[in-house]
């Protein structure tokens, strides 16, 4: 039995051993394949979404002349399978398994991306407590410890499909000067056939301040008059917990808080999406969809329902990589742009839907079949596609100041300052236009709002 936690010392009693033999060398060129030098690691523990963590260093593994691109053989439980050599779980498809030497890990991980390595190989099974720590336990017939046997396959054999995986995106404002407060939030209404016009929205996280993009993107709902939410991320506890919750227009809607896993075939991911979807069609309003990048769940997500409502191959796509764009620069027309969407949201959804070939296939019978089958009635269903194709109700704006004031429509490149500059004569003055509106640090205004100027 393993319970998720720190990585354990070896001098440290481990409830779970996993044993892993490589042969390793400095190649003598570069076409040799590492051979050689062995070294055994134990693993203390399987990460929450299943990843075997080792304790072999990913220093130690590089410095043994592997490098990222590479396909390894590993062995084990005896079954055998060829894998790349990877630094982030990105770099490989969704679905697929790598080697990794995480940047900002100690140790090197076996896992898959947008999946469950422990489970999937017949390694372990976890079991939730009510209380959400977990625990892993050998797979019935498996005793530890496991043995891992790892061999060179094809020095850079995935060199190429590595270096179109390299996306790597700031948190810096300054760095998307290109990109308006709503892209850089990658927040935009969904806009696709069938969908109703300004019902539907997807965002990166209105609440979570670790992509620094949590203003940007509670400021652009509040512009869009979204009333309920549905956080994929989170549990309730943690997003109350968020530094600014009270402050912000998000803790005014109706939210539901999925907490949700990166496996879009596990029963328990499933399951809390069933439950978020019965969330929306309980709930009629203007919607929005986040994760924390509103990349990977919240893409997902998205997708589907915009293939339930008869969104075309093409429209699902380009909304999908519409993030792509924003975090990364990717752009129609680049050789990656084709790669990145083959790899993620089409293979997604070739999975998700038990098809080979989403271009032809009918995607709205094929999305209603899913949602059926992970639990929504004909009902719920009925009730979703009406919500979603519905009309919003129109978006509030501020009443005019009781005291003799006025109101402005924002307009690009006005800020707090240049406002108050421009009616109290003094940028300085900003806090007051602030305070009326109910706008808080860092004081993030938007194209089209109207803001009541109180009277001098």
């Amino acid at each position: 039995m393993l319970k998720g936690g720190n990585f354990m010392k070896k001098c440290l009693s481990l409830i779970l051993a996993l044993t892993m033999v490589f042969a390793l060398a400095l190649p003598a060129s570069a076409a040799d394949a590492p051979a050689g030098l062995t070294a055994t690691a134990e693993a203390a523990n399987i990460q929450k979404y299943g990843n075997v963590v080792l304790s072999l260093t990913c220093e130690e593994i590089k410095a043994a002349g592997y490098q990222f691109g590479d396909v390894v053989t590993v062995k084990f439980l005896e079954q055998s399978m060829d894998i790349p050599f990877c630094n982030s779980y990105s770099d490989v498809d969704s679905g697929s398994p790598a080697l990794f030497a995480r940047d900002g890990d100690g140790f090197v991980l076996v896992a898959i991306n947008m999946g469950d390595f422990a489970t999937t190989y017949g390694i372990a099974a976890k079991t939730t407590n009510e209380d959400k720590t977990f625990v892993w336990n050998y797979a019935e017939g498996v005793e530890g410890p496991v043995t891992f046997t790892i061999s060179m396959k094809e020095a850079g054999g995935y060199y190429d499909e590595y270096v179109m995986h390299q996306l790597r995106y700031t948190n810096e404002r300054t760095d998307y000067a290109e990109l308006t407060d709503e892209q850089f939030a990658n927040f935009r209404a969904v806009a696709t056939t069938g969908m109703g016009k300004g019902v539907l929205h997807r965002t990166s996280s209105p609440v979570n301040p670790k992509n620094n993009r949590n203003a940007y993107a509670d400021a652009a709902i509040r512009a869009a008059g979204v009333t309920v939410v549905m956080n994929l991320a989170d549990d309730e506890a943690t997003v109350r917990g968020y530094e600014g919750y009270d402050a912000s227009y998000y803790a005014t809607t109706k939210y539901i808080a999925l907490n949700m896993g990166v496996d879009f075939a596990a029963e328990d991911f499933q399951s809390k999406l069933a439950e978020g979807l019965r969330f929306f069609a309980q709930n009629p309003g203007v919607y929005a969809v986040h994760c924390t990048e509103g990349k990977d769940r919240a893409g997902f997500v998205v997708a589907l329902l915009e293939c339930l409502m008869g969104a075309t191959y093409d429209e699902v796509v380009a909304d999908y990589m519409a993030t792509f764009y924003n975090y990364y620069g990717v752009k129609p027309g680049e050789a990656r742009y084709d790669v990145i969407a083959g790899s993620n949201i089409v293979k997604s959804l070739q999975r998700a839907f038990g098809v080979s070939d989403l271009k032809s296939a009918d995607l709205a019978a094929e999305a209603a079949k899913y949602v059926k089958a992970i639990g929504l009635s004909d009902a719920d269903l009925a009730a979703l596609k009406a919500n979603l194709s519905a009309a919003p109700a129109p978006v509030e704006q501020p009443a005019p100041a009781a005291d003799g004031g006025t109101t402005c429509v924002v307009v690009a490149g006005d800020c707090l300052w240049n406002l108050a500059y421009k009616f109290y004569g003094a940028g300085s003055a900003f806090g007051r236009i602030a305070e009326a509106n109910g706008i808080a640090s860092p004081y993030v205004i938007y194209v089209g709002q109207t803001l009541i100027i109180p009277a001098k």
